[in-house]
């Protein structure tokens, strides 16, 4: 993956990102600057018009992506019975680990696929509660140097890898200059619980391409991503960049295939039969389609991985009993179960094991598929 864009560095006291450039300019007796007093320099980025000619997305991978977001807005919509089984890493930070669970997922993925459509979560951004690591697109070194061409390139080659296994993409859409560089390779998107209420995303979502899920507040409240729900289904004009780079007016059209995602509140778990009922209430009293997806991890299983398989057979037993409003559950996967420090050498990191949430295995998660699909007519 060379590093293609052009940069420049300058000496500074503090240490610069990779190919950061000093813009700070030096303050005068008299003069204090006015503009960009906090930024310490700018990298010129690849245009995401650049990137795709690097990595072109073959007519096998386009006709993949088109059909699969066929299918999950026929399930969206109630056409399809199927459900919709979203699993996959916390966050991808290794290529090799990458491929090998999608590798081993699609095999159950094939078995399973008469009443289950698998989509693998291919999470490149995590939204941070303070600070930490930034994801793959952000630091794919995991060193702090924010070598972000790289993490671009990395991504869009492991999104085209993974649908080229022959699995579906979906993954949390955080920075909204990002998906210039990837929508083109992903089947499914969400919006994250500490972002469903923010205008720049309800906005981003409403000219997206695919489905887009709408998580449940940090606290719980439902109501944060109906309304994102709504927002995200009328037309907006926002500021933002076209496939060539340039800083233009987005105008959308309006998305309609968004749903709600519970994964619990400070409160505790919402997935329940009387929580899920509840959310079908609202959803109808805002004329919204009654069908959600259900997050195992997260607030719904106590921020503990091992309770994941606890929630899941749960939802699985209410969609399996009748209720309809259920039409999908996200599961956070990886090969090895459990979770590991970043530290300060990534070279000394467990293969397979996830380095933000706490995971389960693959040989679980495997279980947990054919165990559903068993339930389900």
């Amino acid at each position: 993956f060379p590093n293609t864009s052009r940069t420049h560095r300058t000496h500074h006291r503090q240490r610069l990102p990779t190919g950061f450039t000093n813009m700070n300019t030096a303050a005068t007796k008299s003069n204090r600057p006015l503009q960009d007093v906090n930024i310490i320099g700018t990298t010129p980025l690849i245009s995401p018009e650049e990137l795709k000619l690097e990595f072109p997305v073959s007519t096998s991978v386009a006709d993949h992506v088109g059909q699969s977001r066929a299918i999950i807005e026929d399930i969206l919509r109630g056409s399809d019975r199927r459900v919709i089984a979203i699993v996959g890493p916390c966050s991808i930070h290794d290529t090799e680990t990458a491929l090998e669970y999608a590798r081993k997922l699609k095999s159950v993925a094939d078995e399973v696929s008469d009443r289950i459509f698998v989509v693998m979560r291919v999470y490149f951004e995590k939204p941070r509660t303070t600070v930490g690591w930034k994801g793959l697109i952000n630091d794919p070194h995991m060193n702090d140097t924010f070598d972000i061409a790289l993490g671009l390139r990395k991504a869009r080659q492991i999104l085209m890898d993974i649908n080229n296994v022959g699995l579906p993409a979906a993954t949390e859409m955080l920075e909204p200059i990002t998906p210039q560089y990837i929508a083109d390779l992903i089947t499914l998107a969400s919006i994250g619980a500490r972002t469903t209420e923010s205008p720049t995303h309800r906005q981003m979502a409403s000219g997206l391409s695919m489905p887009v899920g709408f998580k449940n507040s940090t606290e719980g409240i439902l109501e944060v991503a109906i309304n994102a729900m709504k927002a995200a289904r009328a037309p907006h004009q926002f500021l933002g960049i076209d496939n060539a780079g340039k800083t233009c007016v987005m105008s959308t059209r309006g998305n309609e295939l968004g749903h709600l995602i519970l994964r619990g509140g400070k409160n505790g778990p919402n997935y329940d039969a009387e929580s899920i009922a509840e959310a079908s209430r609202l959803l109808d009293a805002a004329k919204l389609p009654p069908r959600l997806v259900v997050d195992c991890s997260h607030a719904n299983s106590g921020k503990d991985y091992r309770s994941q398989p606890n929630v899941w057979n749960n939802v699985i037993q209410q969609r399996a009993d009748g209720n309809e409003s259920i039409v999908g559950l996200m599961l956070e996967s990886n090969l090895v179960e459990g979770q590991q420090s970043l530290g300060d050498d990534p070279s000394t990191l467990k293969y397979g094991v996830s380095i933000t949430d706490g995971c389960i295995s693959i040989e679980e998660t495997v279980e947990l598929l054919r165990s559903a699909r068993s339930m389900l007519t």
